[in-house]
């Protein structure tokens, strides 16, 4: 696809209708294509596999502006017949008992749920935490070959998130050992038609069933973890049972698996700048900022969910009709060359780095500081216990996920000397 640069007036004349973003190709690198959108203007009519057919912001400045404009909602009754049509979301009676978690509610009601589960994720509790966290990932680290070749993601990423997560919110060991990562795909839904849809449903299935277990479990041993306080707050009638089985929800499934894509993201980045890795292996103090400029050049969270205006809507000189859906690519944004010097270069320096891997504005992520020390004590951990560390594949070779909206890898073969 050509785009010739446009005044911004003229941007979407400029672009085919709508842009597909879908193939390999986009997956494995979108940033070629985001950067001709970028150029010819800061709004875009996109094309889903699912056949949703969306606005797409893309530029940095329009994308802090979209993630703080009150007049998109979250809320899926907001989307029009036309994406409700296409939209591949959860069958019911699941939508109506899994989706009501905070990243598809609008203030009261967003407000009201948020302030259960900011407490278990401040910077001061995460980082009271950090030994734990230090213990779980050399404890995966220690069952690693004692040589390579091994893949990190079934060895090691899939696993020190959730081990994490479990004991940031109070889910026990006999229910932790449970959990099906499989369970997770559930928020890649797919078409009534579409052929793995029995699949789907059985997943879905299985984690609802789980979901009812924790509640229960959580219901006859009391204890003050965010599991527990949910639980208390449901019994208070402060939230209702469609509240308590989406929030659990939401941190089960988007609390870890995002952190599983972005160690492999950071890790492919590193493998691609071997300077920038052998300069991190030798500096480990430069993990917190390392660990920022990773998570702006290739973040997990490649686009938010969608967001709809209530009425027709201006949206940076493009009219965009109620109910049609809007996505912000925070990938797009941290690559923006008029707020990101140099954008496709990786900085280990970069400073400063505002970016909006977590998102930005009331939806911005609760779970941020946790994220930030995963990465920081994963990345420190296996670059000095595992030296020599490299990729053991070609870089055509990586298996990107097919996920709609997230970046990462289903596989992650390398090699290393020995383990430490």
């Amino acid at each position: 696809m050509t785009i010739q640069e446009t005044p911004p007036d003229r941007a979407e004349q400029a672009l085919p209708e709508p842009v597909p973003l879908t193939g390999c190709p986009y997956k494995a690198d979108p940033y070629p294509l985001y950067r001709r959108m970028r150029e010819a203007g800061p709004v875009h009519r996109v094309l889903f596999p699912s056949g949703v057919r969306a606005w797409l912001v893309t530029g940095y400045d329009a994308a802090h502006a979209a993630l703080n404009d009150d007049r998109l909602g979250k809320n899926h009754d907001r989307g029009n017949d036309r994406w409700r049509a296409r939209a591949s979301i959860m069958p019911e009676p699941q939508h109506s008992q899994l989706q009501v978690h905070l990243l598809h509610q609008d203030p009261p009601r967003h407000t009201r749920m948020r302030r259960f589960v900011t407490d278990a994720f401040t910077p001061r509790r995460i980082e009271r935490l950090r030994p734990r966290f230090q213990e779980l990932a050399d404890a995966l680290i220690d069952a690693l070959p004692e040589h390579g070749p091994a893949d990190l993601v079934s060895g090691f990423a899939a696993s020190f998130p959730f081990q994490v997560l479990a004991e940031v919110i109070g889910l026990p060991q006999e229910l932790a050992d449970r959990f099906d990562r499989d369970w997770g795909k559930v928020v890649q839904p797919v078409g009534p038609t579409d052929p793995g849809r029995p699949r789907y449903e059985a997943r879905l299935h299985g984690l609802q069933r789980y979901i009812a277990d924790v509640v229960a479990h959580k219901r006859a041993h009391r204890d003050d973890g965010l599991l527990g306080r949910l639980v208390a707050a449901r019994d208070r009638g402060e939230l209702s049972p469609e509240e308590l089985d989406s929030m659990i929800f939401q941190l089960l499934v988007a609390g870890q698996e995002p952190v599983t894509n972005q160690i492999t993201t950071a890790l492919i980045a590193l493998f691609r700048n071997p300077g920038q890795l052998a300069r991190l292996r030798a500096e480990p103090d430069l993990l917190p900022r390392a660990v920022e400029e990773l998570l702006r050049y290739d973040s997990a969270f490649e686009l938010t969910t969608w967001r709809f205006f209530d009425q027709d809507s201006d949206l940076h000189g493009t009219r965009v009709p109620a109910g049609d859906s809007v996505i912000v690519s925070l990938c797009a944004a941290n690559r923006d060359p008029r707020r990101f010097p140099d954008p496709d270069t990786l900085d280990l320096d970069r400073t400063p780095n505002p970016h909006l891997a977590f998102g930005h504005g009331i939806h911005f992520c609760p779970g941020s500081a946790l994220a930030r020390a995963e990465l920081q004590v994963a990345l420190g951990t296996l670059l000095a216990r595992l030296p020599g560390l490299h990729l053991a594949t070609g870089d055509e070779d990586i298996e990107w996920i097919p996920a709609v909206l997230g970046r990462g890898t289903s596989r992650l073969p390398v090699g290393y000397d020995r383990r430490l």
